[in-house]
């Protein structure tokens, strides 16, 4: 069998996408052979068996270009590829689904965001199976979907006891931008201090051309606690760093909406830390002292009291709980035979 990916990023490096080039090196171990077009090409160290092919974004040619050079690649590597399968972005479905089946190419579509448009609707109707991992993702609805684990990597993913805890700090990981509503972790640590409490915070991430201004307020709203250094500002981090910072901090707070499933929940549960979401994807698998009200920094406040206050083997309990979840349900050797069955 011989397989085609799409993808936006092939880059290990990158702090957010970073994870899909693991994903690669496991599914090239199913397959004979395994082509990927990428919207952006960076730094990558794949199997003998795994050929990239950029669309050209990381050279900033215009989108006529990208649109061109996908054509060029579908056609020249037609007799190389038995089935397609697109990570997120539906729009190369809609592009190239007429020529897939008429070339009797199967077609699977990840697609995990909670809105869809016209686009995304017709990506689905092309597509032969579209795979989600939350319950709240547009995708759901359709009877040619299936759930699936999120694909973390637990033995990359795990607690590592040579690294100590930083007592009584906090983690927040991920892009910076409005949707994450790190505003209300920032109010919340400003109840912290206001209460006399000892903890730090650590930032992780970075914000996109367009959400500079909302950083630059993040900013000027975390300047007094960063001046007594209770809030570090860390930058980013590539996706494959991220086990050491989450070994590095015993809690781990998540604030993006309910609807999506956020993989670094999952990573950092993965790493035995003691997760706070407000997301309620997560209401069933986790207890309700761990899910506070969205967009309410005195809940959240109480939140984290409530695991600074825990016994240290009580704490230590739950760690090892949540990693058991994570396993049981969403490693990604289970992801990965799970998305290859349809084949």
């Amino acid at each position: 069998m011989k397989l085609l990916i799409i993808t936006q990023k092939v880059d290990v490096e990158d702090d957010i996408l970073g994870f899909f080039h693991h994903w690669i090196e496991k599914i090239s171990q199913r397959f004979d052979f395994v082509n990927v077009i990428c919207l952006w090409q960076g730094k990558y160290f794949l199997p003998q068996n795994v050929k990239v092919f950029s669309l050209g974004k990381e050279t900033g040619k215009l989108k006529i270009k990208y649109i061109f050079r996908f054509y060029k690649y579908i056609w020249r590597l037609r007799k190389d590829y038995d089935a397609v399968f697109v990570h997120m972005n539906p729009v190369y479905v809609v592009l190239g689904g007429i020529f897939w089946k008429i070339w009797n190419k199967k077609i699977f579509l990840w697609y995990n965001h909670q809105i869809g448009t016209a686009i995304t609707r017709i990506g689905i109707r092309l597509a032969d199976k579209v795979f989600y991992t939350s319950p709240f993702s547009f995708a759901s609805k359709f009877k040619k979907s299936k759930i699936m684990p999120a694909g973390i990597d637990t033995e990359i993913f795990k607690r590592n006891d040579k690294i100590q805890k930083i007592p009584n700090s906090i983690l927040y990981l991920g892009r910076i931008s409005p949707i994450k509503n790190l505003g209300v972790l920032i109010g919340a640590v400003k109840l912290l201090d206001k209460e006399g409490k000892d903890f730090i915070l650590n930032i992780v991430g970075e914000p996109g051309e367009k959400d500079l201004e909302y950083f630059k307020g993040i900013k000027n709203l975390s300047k007094n606690l960063e001046a007594k250094g209770k809030i570090k500002f860390l930058g980013k981090i590539p996706n494959y760093m991220t086990p050491v910072v989450y070994n590095q901090n015993e809690i781990f707070i998540n604030l993006s909406p309910a609807g999506s499933f956020d993989k670094t929940i999952l990573e950092a549960m993965a790493c035995q830390n003691i997760v706070i979401v407000s997301n309620k994807s997560f209401q069933g698998i986790l207890s309700d002292y761990l899910i506070f009200e969205e967009k309410t920094p005195e809940d959240l406040k109480n939140k984290i009291l409530n695991i600074f206050n825990m016994k240290k083997e009580e704490n230590e309990n739950l760690g090892r709980e949540l990693r058991q979840y994570t396993v049981q349900n969403h490693n990604l050797d289970n992801l990965i035979e799970k998305t290859l069955q349809p084949f």
